[in-house]
């Protein structure tokens, strides 16, 4: 082909052959059955080979810089098609398929970026940019574009951050063709494994993963060394079974496909075709308490679907990142016999209870399905954090600021320039230049950052130099992040299991947006993690055979609401419920949670329509009687915020008891005033008081509620 005014042209003068596509699959399209569970296993990958890691690191990049095209070109296109309002008004889907905002034209758009780029060949594979391109549209585009069920839509694409991006999703396998991955594979068996690093003290009788996964919890099965070989390709011929016809039997080149060995993640293409595949040796646990897991996940190898190669911050690894392999299979999660038998239980019980989810505490009250006591009685917890995980929160937090406060000496340290000296500094300088002393050079300045009159820095951060202490310290502080979230996640899991085995499985929450409750309160919740809670209870029912339904809060309004019917109006610094007129008297948390037990839903899925049985609600009262006023008769809840790893009634008493969950004695509800409410006020500052009339709760049950005026302040610190 020739070229003419810069256009290319074919050898017989015509115009050039238009762009051909692969079309639609004409076979019949697998789909995964709804039946089919789907679950995920972590395997750590051992990346020490400073090539592969470097391979590997390339690869990461490479899938970053598309993303972040990516995503500047949706962002582009979301703004022009706002813009286009003639256009969207008359035919809304014509204008985004022209401006490509459809999985296929991201999908082109990102082959572009691939071709238009001469490094990125050599890094990826068109399967990886593809599937990046529908990730970015699942996750940017469309939820922008189209509202979720509950009609709330996504902000406009923005690009990432290079430290956010952590996972390369993988293209999956496919279920109609054997032996076709496009991305990432997993290859080898776990009997290979065993065979290639079994512990030297293992009975040699033990030689199938099924038998390993029997011997006792704490058995060393696995003597894997510190940095793994990565495993060779098979080599030579393989027989197919087939016969010619001059009666021999067909050969085959070996491939990967061939390996039985110890398990590894292979990635063929980009950089491959040169400098050979990239394969990733797999860490296996090497207890036998683990191995029942591994026997449900990789012992069939028909049951994988596809891998999405994931990386995490690591300071002791070398680059400062571990990596692994999220592997997704077609069939249910591994539960153990216990979890079974727990769940088992757990569906057995027919109750139906209510939760009522708060800053410091978590009440559930239960009662049995047909709400008749000989049937059971009035079950209730209350989910507060102890003295001992408010003490390590509190201590979590000093180490979390002392890293924060490195982070800032060392990036004003690396850049003085763009900082003032503090006003500490400044008298000291002007002393100096008073008393005729030299200057002194201020080597880690103080002050705020040097800025315009707009209060906008005069350079951006991502132009500040960053030594190699402060990318570690950073490094450390994310990994300290990941590792609290990954303990605050198991904690919700362990109170999810016990508040089902003991209430059930249908249970009934206020649908309350947490995010709310972060605007107000902050930090105070990282104590009790509702949210977390929630969202594991949710789960657990889920599994156990139950639902945990959501019911308004606008048409059941709990909170004001007592058993009998009356309205009881209360503020949220109110924790006491007292009703006048049926004289029932308890904790407001408790109460709350066990009308919510009386909530009936007409659509599961739309908590609007949840209305309160206040027929059955006084039943349920009349029924039980003394047995509910002692269930929800307790003391009101205390601060979630710690003090210095001490109690709220240690730090005004110092022979109170720490040992304990609970404050001091507390009279009957009703009878007298709380520890809470007799405690001393914190004085706190003229903007945050003076709103009379307004309803919105204290930041700590220590403070003064903001509705209260300085007056009453002043008087309860007085004690009149």
């Amino acid at each position: 082909m020739s070229t003419a005014l810069g256009k290319p042209v074919s050898a017989s003068g015509g115009a050039p052959p238009a762009r051909r596509y692969r079309g639609k699959n004409k076979g019949k399209r697998w789909t995964r059955d709804k039946d089919i569970d789907v679950a995920v296993i972590r395997l750590p990958l051992d990346v020490h080979d400073p090539g592969a890691r470097h391979r590997t690191e390339g690869l990461f990049s490479a899938m970053w810089s598309v993303k972040r095209a990516l995503q500047r070109d949706a962002r582009d296109a979301v703004d022009a098609y706002w813009a286009g309002d003639v256009r969207r008004e008359r035919d809304a889907k014509a204008w985004r398929l022209q401006l490509g905002l459809s999985r296929e034209g991201m999908e082109r758009r990102a082959y572009r970026h691939m071709e238009n780029s001469r490094h990125l060949a050599h890094h990826v594979t068109k399967a990886l940019v593809m599937h990046q391109a529908d990730e970015v549209f699942e996750t940017s585009v469309s939820r922008h574009l189209f509202p979720d069920a509950s009609g709330r839509r996504h902000g406009r694409p923005r690009a990432g951050r290079w430290w956010d991006y952590t996972r390369i999703p993988g293209r999956a396998r496919s279920h109609t063709i054997s032996r076709k991955w496009e991305t990432f594979r997993l290859h080898g068996t776990l009997a290979g494994h065993l065979d290639t690093y079994r512990n030297r003290n293992l009975d040699r009788t033990v030689t199938t993963p099924e038998q390993a996964a029997a011997l006792p919890a704490g058995t060393g099965v696995l003597e894997q060394p510190r940095h793994l070989p990565a495993p060779m390709r098979p080599t030579g011929r393989i027989q197919t079974g087939e016969v010619t016809a001059k009666d021999t039997t067909k050969t085959r080149a070996a491939t990967w496909w061939d390996h039985t060995g110890p398990l590894a993640v292979v990635f063929t293409g980009g950089a491959g075709s040169r400098r050979g595949d990239l394969v990733l040796s797999v860490r296996l646990p090497s207890g036998s308490g683990r191995w029942p897991r591994l026997v449900h996940f990789l012992t069939n190898p028909a049951t994988w679907h596809k891998i999405d190669l994931v990386r995490r911050r690591d300071t002791s690894a070398p680059g400062g990142w571990a990596y692994e392999a999220h592997l997704m299979v077609l069939s249910g999660g591994y539960a153990s016999p216990a979890t079974k038998a727990r769940r088992a239980a757990a569906a057995a019980l027919e109750r139906v209870g209510g939760i009522d989810g708060n800053v410091s505490n978590l009440s559930i009250v239960s009662f049995p399905h047909t709400f008749d006591p000989a049937d059971g009685d009035v079950e209730t917890t209350r989910i507060e954090p102890s003295d001992a995980e408010l003490a390590a929160l509190a201590k979590a937090r000093r180490k979390d600021r002392g890293r924060r406060r490195a982070l800032d000496r060392s990036r004003r340290a690396s850049n003085p320039g763009q900082y003032r000296p503090s006003k500490r500094q400044q008298a000291r300088a002007e002393r100096r230049q008073a008393a005729g002393l030299p200057q002194r050079i201020v080597e880690t300045p103080g002050g705020a950052r040097a800025a315009n009159k707009a209060g906008v820095p005069k350079q951006p951060y991502r132009r500040d130099s960053l030594s190699a202490g402060f990318r570690l310290d950073r490094a450390r502080l994310a990994e300290a992040a990941a590792t609290q979230a990954a303990a605050k996640d198991h904690r919700a899991r362990r109170i999810a299991e016990e508040i089902t085995a003991e209430h059930g499985a249908n249970l009934i929450v206020e649908d309350c947006d947490i995010r709310t409750w972060y605007r107000r309160w902050g930090k105070a919740l990282q104590a009790t993690t509702p949210g977390r809670l929630i969202t594991a209870l949710g789960r657990e029912c889920e599994k156990t055979g139950g639902r945990m339904l959501r019911a308004s809060t606008f048409t059941t309004t709990l909170s004001q609401t007592c058993f009998c019917g009356e309205k009881v109006v209360k503020t949220l610094a109110d924790r006491i419920h007292h009703c006048p007129a049926c004289g029932l008297t308890g904790d407001r948390d408790k109460v709350s949670a066990a009308l919510c037990a009386h909530v009936h839903l007409t659509d599961p899925d739309h908590p609007s329509t949840a209305r309160l049985d206040t027929v059955q609600a006084r039943h349920t009262q009349i029924a039980f009687h003394e047995g509910l006023q002692e269930a929800l008769s307790s003391q009101p809840q205390r601060g979630a915020r710690p003090s210095r790893g001490r109690t709220h009634a240690a730090a005004h008493k110092p022979d109170a008891s720490r040992h304990g969950p609970l404050l001091d004695k507390t009279p009957p509800p009703g009878t007298g005033l709380t520890p809470n409410e007799t405690r001393p006020a914190n004085e706190r500052h003229k903007a945050h008081v003076g709103t009379a009339g307004c309803t919105e709760p204290a930041r700590h049950p220590a403070m003064p509620a903001p509705h209260r005026h300085r007056a009453d302040i002043t008087a309860l610190r007085d004690g009149s």
